[in-house]
């Protein structure tokens, strides 16, 4: 199941958690520590732990991997073929020969897959691998692409965004991260600042049935469907060589460090006293059915947008938002208006042209920040090199004298910080149209408050300009600027 997105170059550190992400993710912060609710309340609440750092949340997914009995199920939007997606795949295979079932969804959009090792992967007894939505690449020809664009626009253009993986049904880590360097800090050029949140108790049935929605429906194809074997043939040699170079990719000491196989087999005390302090409330999985919704429009809406507009409108004092886009889809202008009517505080962190990866999406929010900032919304762009990537990046100083870009995917919101949401919308009509998105949304001031603090902190001026009071766009290249500029003229907003 080498999915492979885009070439990054191999990172020789390969695999080498460090100690500290270990800790922050082993030894629970005190602050989140609340009086214990009595296991018979448990069946009715979540626990939640949130993961702000890279390393943490992709060590508390190898441990869960290694820990998995019964079954992983595993839906993202991209899987890259670079080290972390290489090692990943690698502790899938090994869940899967000690009997797990493994499930895999990912979206098309993206994939560049060898039809050999996807066959190969797929062959294995314990793992089934689909494909969502497949216009673009598994089994799909340029020209039978090219086609799918013409007569097919809002079809090929709706994609499954969800980022999720549920482990024995019992607890699930979903939030901004795909499966890639970049998004756990291993990249030395460019790194996201994520969010992701761990669950367990009544949140993990939604999330089971969504996960079980997408594995039903007829957008989801087994890959044995997508390619025609007759075509493409793998052996029994050919399907053990890759299961044997995988191994091999992972038994090599420069691409996971010893010390790090150690550091996860002495893991299990830890992660236990952390699963015993979450915290524990209310919440609500938002999830979006496949397809989105029955539109043959690039408008639509969906259950995830639904649901998160009726979240902010119950807005009474205050909004923060943490998202690496921000235009504001259909109807966002006059629901924020409402909002500031009435007396509610918005903060918006994003990205600045600087920062940002995607010239589209910033081209869009160029053409409305002049709006926003009329409406009375405090936004904040986020700096290439923050002063609090020291605080989040532990692994930073192995990076070289240049330090990576740093940029926000944490796509997060905090309403009157008592309500707190962690998932995959991006404020972006794409999220709000096309894309399927899930999140949670945690009833809890503690947790809410303690987030609101981080999404703060990189608000402050070393570490983002302030879009009212200062002149960002002056801090990227030329070469940016000219791009944004033309594509500023198109008109494609609702596909941003």
């Amino acid at each position: 199941m080498l999915l492979i997105i885009r070439t990054v170059p191999q990172l020789a550190i390969g695999f080498s958690l460090l100690l500290s992400g270990f800790a922050a993710v082993a030894q629970p912060d005190i602050t989140q520590t609340t009086p214990a609710i009595p296991l018979s309340q448990q069946n009715n609440h979540t626990g939640a732990y949130v993961l702000e750092k890279g390393e943490e949340s992709l060590l508390a997914r190898a441990w869960l991997s290694e820990q998995a009995q019964r079954s992983i199920d595993v839906q993202y939007f991209i899987w890259s073929n670079d080290n972390i997606g290489i090692l990943a795949t690698e502790a899938l295979l090994n869940a899967a020969d000690r009997g797990v079932r493994i499930r895999v969804i990912v979206d098309d959009l993206l994939v560049d897959a060898d039809d050999e090792l996807l066959l190969a992967f797929s062959a294995h007894p314990n793992i089934n691998i689909k494909i969502y939505n497949p216009q673009h690449s598994v089994g799909v020809s340029f020209l039978q692409r090219i086609i799918n664009l013409l007569t097919g626009f809002r079809q090929a253009n709706q994609r499954m965004h969800d980022k999720v993986v549920l482990y024995d049904g019992q607890i699930a880590i979903i939030g901004g991260r795909n499966m890639a360097d970049e998004y756990y800090d291993y990249d030395h050029k460019y790194n996201f600042r994520d969010r992701d949140v761990l669950l367990t108790g009544r949140v993990t049935q939604d999330i089971q049935t969504s996960f079980q929605n997408f594995w039903d429906n007829p957008l989801s194809v087994s890959v044995d469907s997508l390619i025609d074997q007759n075509e493409v043939t793998i052996s029994e040699e050919q399907i053990n060589a890759a299961y044997q170079q995988l191994h091999a990719y992972a038994q090599d000491p420069e691409n996971f460090a010893p010390h790090i196989r150690q550091t996860l087999s002495d893991m299990t005390p830890r992660m236990q006293a952390l699963m015993e302090n979450l915290l524990w409330s209310e919440a609500q999985f938002i999830y979006d059915l496949p397809g989105k919704n029955p539109s043959d429009h690039l408008e639509g809406g969906g259950q995830s947008t639904n649901l998160l507009v009726d979240a902010v409108k119950q807005a009474k004092h205050s909004l923060t938002i943490q998202s690496p886009y921000l235009i504001v889809p259909k109807g966002g202008e006059d629901l924020f208006a409402q909002l500031i009517d009435k007396g509610v505080r918005i903060q918006i962190n994003t990205n600045s042209l600087a920062s940002t990866d995607n010239l589209y999406a910033f081209s869009g929010y160029q053409n409305q920040r002049d709006m926003l900032l009329h409406l009375g919304i405090n936004i904040f762009e986020y700096k290439p090199n923050p002063a609090v990537q020291q605080q989040l990046f532990d692994r930073l100083h192995e990076l070289g004298s240049e330090p990576p870009i740093f940029a926000i995917h944490a796509k997060t919101m905090v309403i009157d910080s008592r309500t707190l949401f962690i998932g995959t919308f991006n404020l972006d009509p794409r999220s709000a149209n096309l894309n399927t998105e899930i999140g949670v949304l945690i009833y809890n001031s503690q947790l809410a408050a303690k987030v609101e603090q981080q999404i703060q902190t990189d608000m402050q001026p070393e570490n983002s300009w302030n879009a009212k009071t200062g002149s960002p766009d002056s801090e990227a290249s030329w070469l940016k600027r000219i791009q944004v500029f033309f594509l500023s003229f198109l008109p494609i907003e609702s596909l941003l």
